[in-house]
């Protein structure tokens, strides 16, 4: 076992962030914690690197992962460690060694996690032969290629419905079947509500919260899956979730601003995190899933990004951008059709994702044999 910090080049100091209102869209890949934030006209890199989140990675999520590789010509964000391995590692293992590593003993930060280049430097890796190295990423990138066309094939299931959504209501860009127009405020009966924060160190027992990687694709993620904090009652009534509420993203990076889910039946009260908003609809006029797939539509997502307020690799929108959102309203009997097709696609989505999910399991104790030298 060595110091990460022993076998690779921290390469930091060539970074630099630029905001989301700044950038100008080119040709070049713009990376950050969690993988590629967009485009950008200009490069910082041309070379394969690897990149290891630095605050708003999935700390508490390391299956997520925490880093992964680049190459060609690039640009990074100051929200990920830059790294060029040296000689005695080979890039591959390198990424592999790391990717899911759990972190928390470097991590610093009370209100956001932060894994510092000194607390990155000290994590421990393994560092078998060079030829053994390769051999276990050829491996393990063997066995990815499995959750890979597993994650691929979700993707798919997403994309129809959304073909489905456009067959049936027309762009909204255009709105070619003539629907009316309104705005989100005059169908909300609950809400917009802002959630609650609570430090770090109340996380770990107690009540379950939606936080920013508890819904993907409009869905929650698994309910068990979602973390805890402690609460006190009026906390729990006050941000307590309901079937049918909405959830929209109100800060995060561009390309997630606005991301929305629907929550269906919970098993246990669940509140949601300061970072989104609630809202309920008339559901004598608006059906929820329709209302979630509209609020993901080209239109609907340009009003957002006109709508938010920047600041560095950050954006955020208010609920009053929200309650003023314009979306299509076709009749209830429309988009009520429409959930009964999403309804029946989530469902086969679901199986797919339980699968994943237990790809990912095989996947960890693949990895967790390779780095004992079990393999």
């Amino acid at each position: 076992m060595v110091a990460l910090g022993e076998v690779v080049e921290f390469l930091d100091s060539q970074r630099r962030p630029v905001k989301a209102s700044d950038r100008v869209e080119g040709e070049y890949p713009y990376y950050g914690a969690n993988g590629q934030q967009g485009t950008i006209d200009g490069f910082l890199f041309d070379e394969p690197l690897v990149l290891l989140a630095e605050d708003g990675g999935h700390f508490d999520n390391p299956m997520r992962g925490i880093a992964y590789k680049i190459s060609g010509k690039s640009w990074v964000n100051n929200h990920a460690h830059v790294l060029r391995p040296t000689d005695r590692i080979d890039l591959d293992f390198l990424c592999r060694a790391i990717e899911n590593r759990d972190v928390t003993p470097q991590i610093t930060g009370s209100t956001r996690a932060k894994l510092t280049k000194k607390g990155a430097s000290r994590i421990k890796i393994p560092l078998p032969p060079l030829p053994e190295q390769k051999r276990i990423a050829a491996i393990l990138d063997a066995a990815d290629v499995l959750r890979a066309k597993r994650r691929k094939t979700i993707e798919e299931l997403d994309t129809f419905l959304q073909s489905v959504f456009l067959d049936m209501f027309g762009d909204p860009v255009t709105n070619p079947k003539g629907w009316d127009i309104e705005e989100l405020g005059s169908l909300i009966t609950v809400g917009p509500q802002n959630g609650l924060y609570k430090p770090a160190k109340l996380y770990g027992e107690g009540t379950r919260i939606v936080r920013i990687d508890g819904f993907y694709h409009g869905s929650l993620v698994d309910q068990t899956l979602l973390k805890r904090v402690r609460l006190i009652e009026d906390e729990i009534s006050r941000y307590r979730l309901s079937e049918g509420d909405i959830l929209v993203n109100r800060v995060n990076s561009r390309e997630y601003l606005g991301k929305c889910a629907l929550i269906p039946l919970l098993d246990e009260p669940t509140v949601f995190e300061s970072n989104m908003m609630r809202l309920h609809l008339n559901g004598e006029t608006t059906d929820p899933t329709y209302a979630v797939f509209a609020l993901q539509s080209t239109s609907v997502r340009h009003q957002i990004l006109t709508s938010a307020k920047d600041a560095v690799n950050q954006s955020s929108i208010n609920q009053g951008d929200v309650k003023g959102l314009q979306i299509p309203v076709p009749p209830v009997a429309e988009q009520r059709k429409f959930s009964s097709i999403a309804t029946a696609v989530g469902e086969t989505a679901a199986k797919h994702e339980a699968h994943l999910t237990e790809l990912d399991t095989l996947f960890a104790s693949l990895q967790s044999r390779a780095f004992l030298g079990e393999l």
